[in-house]
């Protein structure tokens, strides 16, 4: 994935463990020699050239879980017969499963088995049927957002409407249309009581060059813009009650007129990277007010402002020292034009369009981190995407270096949720089980 020229992988890893006092070989976890208790002699153990924990990248290192829970990370040489049954994964890759934090997967029927398989543990379902929470422990764990909440005839039951699976049950849509602020208030109450996660909004007036949303998607041409837009008082009562009830709020934008609007409501996040160049006042009072940009860039690849704009919101976050703006990978695994499961060039694009005028190391754990511990904050569970104590037991792995290569990802050679193996391509040649 890099060029030669942008950084020696070994001899940067080196040099930043001395600048940083950072150890390649230690967890950030307690690495001294476990006693094998008798909890822990039922436990399993991975070793590889190298781990990345959610945090670090740690070389000839072992992960130690005990059924649906991770024990601890740390050198191999001290972790060595702790558990009963261990694999040497040799010339690998370990890391936490990877959240999606940006899917349709209810509304488009994507094979839950499918994203698991390909390295997602933990998908964030935004805009589609309300459901509960689900999955875990050799399922994929899915959260649901529920239908987007949504003007009269606006987006995206304006370009979407066909994706309703029960015409009769208004949450069982990509959207929910809403005429005034009590309606609203009464939407998210029941959104949060039927399992949503997260409450999110479309505040989509149309025309961005090159949106997805701008085609006709098989049923003619799309609505004449500018679509009807939800009320600023709306919009600030659907964030008023989801915050009374610990929720946040993520949203559709695409233009400058649903970023004014987001701004002033004080919306939390973003669903997407913005498809039409944002003004860079815009963007700057995003970031002070500490909002969260989910990626999607890849599949928004054709807007005419997307990279533009990620390019100026991580310049303009990276002289914000105190601001929590924050970027969290996300796919939008539903479209065509992304893998059902870990999206290697989103994860390059964050990286190129958030890096200096040389990729370092720093950079690259910003990415990876986007997609596991940070993506994990972000859903409210700093466990999850983290190889912890008591995290939950998502891990996966590839032969190679997916630091450097990030490729490999959309193909693990391993993959266990909350305990179980789902997939495992390794030989069982360096094993004791």
């Amino acid at each position: 994935m890099f060029n030669n020229h942008y950084f020696n992988f070994k001899n940067l890893l080196v040099a930043l463990a001395l600048a940083h006092g950072l150890s390649l070989n230690a967890s950030a976890q307690n690495d001294a020699a476990i006693a094998p208790t008798h909890e822990q002699k039922d436990c399993r153990a991975l070793l590889a050239d190298r781990v990345f924990d959610g945090f670090n990248v740690h070389e000839n290192a072992a992960v130690i879980f005990s059924g649906n829970k991770i024990v601890q990370v740390g050198d191999q040489t001290q972790l060595l017969g702790v558990c009963k049954h261990q694999v040497d994964l040799g010339d690998a890759t370990i890391l936490p499963g990877f959240i999606e934090s940006h899917s349709h997967l209810a509304i488009q029927n994507i094979p839950h088995e499918i994203v698991l398989r390909h390295g997602i543990t933990t998908a964030r379902d935004t805009g589609g049927p309300l459901q509960k929470p689900m999955g875990g422990n050799g399922k994929l764990r899915v959260l649901s957002a529920g239908p987007i909440i949504q003007a009269v005839n606006g987006y995206p039951l304006n370009i979407f409407g066909h994706g309703e699976h029960n015409p009769a049950d208004k949450y069982d849509a990509v959207g929910i249309a809403v005429e005034t602020a009590a309606e609203a208030e009464k939407v998210v109450e029941d959104l949060v009581a039927g399992g949503a996660t997260i409450i999110k909004v479309a505040l989509e007036p149309g025309g961005e060059l090159g949106a997805p949303w701008m085609s006709s998607h098989g049923h003619g041409e799309p609505p004449k813009t500018p679509w009807p837009l939800l009320s600023l008082d709306i919009v600030k009562a659907i964030v008023t009650k989801a915050h009374a009830l610990k929720k946040r709020v993520s949203t559709h934008v695409g233009e400058d007129t649903g970023v004014e609007l987001a701004l002033e409501a004080g919306i939390d996040e973003w669903a997407h990277i913005p498809c039409a160049e944002i003004r860079e006042d815009l963007l700057h009072r995003a970031v002070a007010q500490g909002v969260t940009f989910i990626t999607t860039i890849d599949t928004l690849s054709a807007c005419a402002g997307v990279h533009a704009n990620m390019h100026k919101l991580s310049h303009i976050m990276a002289h914000s020292t105190d601001t929590k703006a924050k970027f969290i990978y996300g796919s939008e695994i539903g479209h065509d034009n992304v893998p059902w499961g870990i999206n290697g060039e989103e994860m390059a694009l964050m990286l190129h369009l958030t890096s200096g005028e040389a990729i370092d190391f720093m950079d690259v754990l910003k990415v990876l981190k986007a997609a596991t511990s940070d993506a994990g904050k972000n859903l409210g569970k700093p466990l999850l995407g983290t190889l912890q104590k008591n995290a939950p037991a998502d891990i996966i792995a590839v032969r190679g270096n997916a630091i450097q290569r990030f490729k490999l990802l959309e193909y693990p050679d391993l993959v266990i949720s909350g305990g179980y193996t789902v997939v495992n391509h390794f030989k069982k040649n360096k094993q004791n089980d």
